[in-house]
Parts: structure tokens; sequence; C-alpha cells
């Protein structure tokens, strides 16, 4: 396959209603600040900055003239008639303002559910005055384990963290109970031995192929150099062993490099050491090497493949471990 055949196959940055792909779509910034340039060119004139976790409306999209980037996508901020001006990609996650009408029953094993805003405070207690936990971001999964009112009204969830196997509280419209539909298996006709996922390190791809056919290709990120050293996906020949639909995951020291990452999505180990596939909110820079060695992939990416692949998670449990998994090669 050449590589336009490939690029035709990527995922799209942002999962669009095509009847109107930009209504209500905002970004939120993923790293400590970003520019807002005149055009889409870190070359071009510096309009302001937004600082990690602000949120503002993402109006269209527009591709860089350096054909040597990775990933030439910027962002359009603001109304489409008045723009502020251009961001960088790479540096936002794609977000929307979900409100969701409460469940109040929860059954005894929990309900899988998502963030379906930019982000929401995990609070130590049920009302906003209690300290906060951790903050839980937009496409994030997480298990609901129960529901309370407070005195003034306002519902909250009850969040279990599987970490620290710790209780938190969260505000129930900014959180999507999700369905059985939405985690059937995709292509359950076909044989397990039939499917296979190449990871190809040169070209930061992921590529799941069907009789040795390809059926999906998406971009990735994988183990790259951070500033306090040097970090690979190793080469070789694995299986899907180990699934969970959420995971936190937290190693190292925050200011250096380390990392404390509550509901990462869709996650499917294939060694001992913790490498795995997952979903990524913390940056959408895709097509370039920067994980400690997992395979970052965008949460819709990382949602396809973990419903294609096997051992199959049911909807009420929080892991498959040990199962008949997909076969997954990593080459240079």
């Amino acid at each position: 396959m050449s590589g336009l055949g490939l690029a035709g196959l990527l995922a799209p940055p942002l999962n669009f209603d095509m009847d109107d792909p930009f209504a209500e779509q905002q970004g939120r910034v993923t790293t400590r600040t970003v520019w807002v340039y005149k055009l889409p060119s870190k070359k071009s004139e510096k309009v302001r900055f937004y600082q990690r976790d602000a949120v503002f409306s993402i109006s269209n999209t527009a591709v860089s003239d350096d054909v040597e980037a990775h990933n030439r996508i910027w962002y359009q901020v603001g109304a489409e008639d008045h723009p502020e001006g251009y961001v960088y990609s790479g540096d936002i996650h794609p977000v929307r303002t979900i409100l969701n009408p409460p469940q109040m029953e929860i059954p005894k094993d929990g309900l899988l559910a998502e963030i379906s805003v930019p982000y929401t405070d995990a609070h130590e207690e049920p009302n906003n005055e209690s300290d906060v936990a951790y903050r839980m971001y937009y496409e994030t999964t997480h298990w609901v384990k129960g529901v309370t009112i407070h005195p003034d009204g306002q519902i909250w969830y009850q969040v279990r963290d599987d970490k620290w196997d710790k209780l938190y509280y969260a505000r129930a419209e900014h959180i999507r109970i999700m369905t059985a539909d939405e985690l059937t298996p995709i292509s359950p006709d076909v044989p397990n031995k039939d499917k296979r996922i190449q990871v190809r390190l040169d070209q930061q791809i992921v590529i799941a192929y069907e009789n040795n056919l390809p059926i999906f290709v998406t971009a990735a990120s994988t183990g790259g150099i951070l500033r306090v050293g040097t970090y690979t996906t190793p080469q070789g020949n694995f299986v899907t062993f180990y699934k969970r639909p959420s995971r936190h995951m937290a190693a190292g020291d925050i200011a250096a490099s380390g990392f404390d990452l509550p509901g990462v999505p869709w996650v499917q180990y294939i060694t001992e050491s913790g490498i795995s596939f997952h979903g990524t909110f913390w940056h959408n820079d895709f097509g370039r090497p920067r994980s400690h060695g997992c395979i970052n992939l965008s949460c819709s990416s990382a949602k396809w493949l973990y419903r294609w692949t096997s051992p199959q998670v049911a909807i009420n449990k929080e892991f498959s471990f040990g199962g008949v998994g997909t076969k997954v090669e990593i080459i240079a």
C-alpha cells in the first residue's frame, strides 16, 4: 500500500456530525500554554495565549504549509465570522459539553461511564466545597458505583478509583452512562485467528487486518525521548491478553515526566511490564513518538480497536485477563 492510500484510512482528528461538523465543537488546552497565531503557522504573528485546561470554541480546521510536519492540522479558534486565529491541534484535545439526565438506580456491579464535558472534578464528598481528589477529562472512562442527592438538589455519582480503591463524587450530569450496544464486538463473525494488528514504528501508525486485508488505520504515538530518558516500544510479536475499559495509570515524579492519569480508556495490555494500547486525552499529537512506551491512540480509535480484538470484556466487568488475545506485530 502506498503512503497516500494509508492516509486515506486514517481516523480524522475530530468525530464530526457531518450535518454541521463544528456545531458546539470545543478544544481544551492539554499543555502549560498554547499560542494563538494569526495564521496556521508558528512563524505567523502571535495573537494571544491560553493556559492549561482553557476551553474555547473551534469553528474550523486548516492545513499548514509545512509539508515536513508530522501533523499539519490547525484549529481555528472562535466564531466562524470573527475568528481569533489558529492553534496547533497537537496541543488541543477536541471536546464537547454534553449534559446528561442522571440515572437514579445503579446496580451492585456498577456502570461503566465516560466524562461528557471538557473536565469535571472528583470530590472527596458529594458537594462542591469538599476537597478535589482528581480532575476527570472528556472521554475518560470510570466506574459509577452509586448515586446521591445533596440537600441543594445537586445529584452526584459515586465513582470508584481502581488504583487506590477509593470512592469519589462527581456531578452526575457531567457523566454519560455507556450502553451495551455501543460496546458490541466489531466483526464478531471473523475468527480471531484471522485478525491481527500491526504497529509500524517508523510511520507511527496502527493497522488492523482481517484476512490480511487492512480494515482500519490510525495514527499513533509510541515510546519517545522525554526529559528524564528515552522510552521505547518493544518490537516483536505479542497478543492482547489483558483488557480493561478503564484504568488509573500512574508512575514516576509528575514534575519530571511522570504521570498520574485516572480513567485512561480502552486499555489493552500486550506485555507483563504494562505496555498497552490505550486512549489518550493528555495530547492530540499523534504521528510522532512521545509516550512512555505504550501505544497512544485517540480515544475513539482506541475504543474501536478495543471492541474489535479478543478477549471480549462484559459490560459489567472491569477486566478480562488471560483469554485468547488478538495477535500484535510491532515492527520498525
